[in-house]
């Protein structure tokens, strides 16, 4: 269990949660989060938006029962945790794009934290969010509010690239490395559905070129050209 220190509204249904916890993690992992009993039955997976040695924040959407509870959190309450889970990020030197779209933003902080240098191109269908924060971490910060982000970025510019966001985007994404054909890193980071976070449900299984893969253990991160993606 971990005790909830602070849970902010950052957005329209979009909340900044910080628990005490010692677990730490690498960006790109994350947590299973469970703040009630047995109802709802699955626990959340929430991707790590900054850690320290006390204490981790989670950066969630509220798009269900169970992160509609997470949204209901305040300061001293008890929430269940488990974790780190996943691969995370690789690590990335030279230029680096991070590419964010809706709450994909949420594990990018942390890495550019972490790597210092990235460019830092976040994308939003309404209100932006923690543009400031963000602003701080980043070489150069672009926002782009409706649309698509992917519009401002050109791959040829970056050694490596890292991308998280909804399924459409991620898909534009590896369209636009198979065009360019350069022979730079992209990683994609995936939004699937987890039910255990440690691979024994298969709820998470990704089709990925030589088979089938489990975001949970294999991922969540993925270099773009493994992945099939469905339309």
């Amino acid at each position: 269990m971990a005790t909830v220190i602070s849970n902010k509204k950052v957005a329209e249904g979009v909340g900044l949660l910080e628990v005490e916890s010692s677990l730490g993690g690498k960006p790109g992992q994350f947590y299973m989060l469970r703040a009630w009993d047995k109802y709802p039955l699955l626990s959340r997976p929430i991707s790590i938006f900054d850690a320290g040695e006390d204490r981790i924040q989670f950066l969630y959407q509220v798009v269900g029962e169970g992160t509609r509870r997470f949204f209901e959190l305040r300061s001293g309450d008890q929430l269940q945790i488990e974790g780190p889970f996943g691969n995370g990020f690789p690590e990335a030197n030279g230029s680096v794009a991070l590419v964010g779209g809706g709450i994909g933003i949420a594990p990018l902080y942390y890495m550019a934290k972490t790597i210092k240098n990235a460019d830092i191109y976040l994308g939003f269908s309404r209100e932006p969010y923690l543009t400031e924060e963000f602003q701080r971490v980043s070489n150069q910060l672009h926002i782009q509010v409706g649309g698509t982000v992917l519009d401002q970025i050109n791959f040829r510019d970056y050694k490596t690239v890292i991308a998280c966001g909804p399924h459409g985007m991620l898909k534009a994404v590896q369209s636009m490395q198979e065009e360019i054909g350069v022979p730079n890193h992209v990683y994609v980071s995936l939004e699937n559905r987890m039910a255990c976070g440690i691979g024994a449900c298969l709820v998470c299984s990704v089709k990925c070129k030589d088979g089938r893969k489990k975001a949970c253990t294999d991922g969540p991160v993925f270099p773009v050209e493994e992945v099939v993606f469905n339309d």
